[in-house]
């Protein structure tokens, strides 16, 4: 299986799906964890990807989304956006809607 399937194995076998530096309990980094603490805070369900442990996720991943940073937050498939996008849509209400959406 290339990395594209990879990517597209883990989009599907979730709604959502973070790919991140570290884990949600161990982030490896400030921009992780600001998002992972966001979706912690409204409840959400979600997968993470440890990009650390995987070389070829963590530069698939960046072709794949067209999107050079991490973290990396999808929902149903989609790119949403990373820290500075996922931190606004939290203060605004947005993520609260589309994660209770996609649920």
């Amino acid at each position: 299986m290339d990395v594209t399937e990879r990517i597209k194995a883990q989009l599907s076998a979730d709604k959502v799906v973070l790919f991140m530096k570290g884990s949600p309990d161990f982030p490896q980094c400030g921009f992780s964890a600001q998002v992972a603490a966001a979706l912690q805070a409204l409840g959400a369900s979600f997968s993470h990807v440890n990009i650390l442990e995987d070389p070829e996720i963590r530069e698939g991943l960046k072709t794949y989304s067209n999107w050079p940073t991490y973290p990396q937050l999808y929902v149903n498939g989609e790119l949403v956006g990373g820290c500075d996008i996922i931190v606004e849509m939290y203060h605004s209400g947005e993520l609260k809607t589309l994660l209770s959406e996609a649920a």
